[in-house]
């Protein structure tokens, strides 16, 4: 499933390819959501150079949305990719636009990946997504949005399409009863959470859907400075994060680096998306694909917290929530 490709003489980029869409996407992928300003404000000229480091490092497939820096990332993106847009692999995603503000109607759509080509500088994505459809009427993304993608498909404004979010009972119940080429899934698969593997993993496989995982910090918990005021993780799970912390700083080891090659072994999928805005977070990236799993630190991890294992929060409308 996977092929080794010498991209320097100092690193080594691994590729996969994403489901049965033809495309092999690098092991590590470019999450642009720092792009916006999501966490903190950053520098516009440097993310064009950590753009443009990533592709000379091998780093192909780039997962950017409207709702990141409401357009901002978007924008960013577009702007780094002016002259090196060959070769890259751009997924945008679309029916999200604000915290609160959802919009998965046919219409909507149509408009919605003419703004983002238009931001993005292209005339053409490689995969559009359904952005957390567990916030949609379930039965309108799959009898009007899927539709309205696939036309959109036709049309040759992406060349593929997928749906994100975080409950695996919506991403299941829309791919059970749609076809949808990708399934972007998030802080389901790492350290604390494998519950992507209970059902989604191996229907994915099944039905030769590219699997992507993402967010393999949990947010921000899986790092030594800790979860973010605004997580939504009860005070137990934070807990526990800061005891793998402490138990990778005993044993020489950095929680995050642990935490995202601990996601890049996973067998299936494809690529698992890190979100970088400079060089050095690409260059630090990078430095994972040459580290192997410590599988006794990953035991000793996962015994000390195992009551807090697989904890998910609520998220989307009640009834589409796991």
């Amino acid at each position: 499933m996977s092929s080794r490709t010498p991209v320097t003489r100092d690193q080594v980029m691994e590729y996969r390819k994403l489901g049965q869409t033809g495309l092999l996407v690098s092991l590590l992928g470019f999450g642009t959501s720092p792009l916006g300003d999501v966490f903190r404000k950053v520098d516009p000229s440097e993310t064009t150079r950590a753009v443009h480091l990533a592709i000379d490092k091998g780093i192909n497939f780039f997962d950017t949305s409207p709702y990141y820096g409401l357009t901002l990332a978007e924008a960013r993106l577009g702007e780094a990719l002016l002259g090196r847009r060959t070769g890259v692999i751009v997924a945008t995603k679309c029916g999200r636009y604000g915290f609160d503000h959802f919009d998965f109607s046919a219409k909507r759509i149509v408009a919605s990946v003419d703004e983002s080509l238009k931001r993005l500088r292209t005339d053409y994505v490689d995969i559009l997504q359904a952005h957390d459809v567990e916030f949609g009427d379930l039965d309108q993304i799959v009898n009007e949005t899927i539709p309205a993608m696939r036309r959109i498909q036709e049309s040759g404004k992406t060349r593929f399409i997928g749906i994100s979010g975080y409950p695996l009972k919506s991403l299941l119940r829309v791919a059970q009863n749609t076809l949808v080429d990708t399934i972007l899934s998030y802080c389901r698969y790492n350290l604390m959470n494998t519950e992507m593997d209970n059902a989604l993993t191996q229907f994915a496989r099944n039905h030769g859907i590219g699997l992507i995982n993402a967010s393999g910090l949990q947010m921000g918990l899986l790092t030594d400075e800790g979860a973010p005021p605004w997580h939504p993780a009860p005070a137990e799970i934070r807990d526990a994060a800061v005891t793998i912390a402490r138990i990778c700083r005993d044993r020489g080891a950095e929680i995050s680096s642990v935490a995202l090659r601990f996601c890049l072994d996973h067998p299936y999928v494809s690529t698992t998306l890190v979100g970088m805005a400079s060089r050095s977070e690409v260059q630090s990236n990078l430095r994972l694909l040459r580290l192997q799993t410590n599988s006794a630190l990953i035991e000793e991890i996962r015994s000390a917290i195992e009551g807090s294992l697989n904890y998910s929060w609520p998220s989307g409308r009640p009834e589409n929530r796991d």
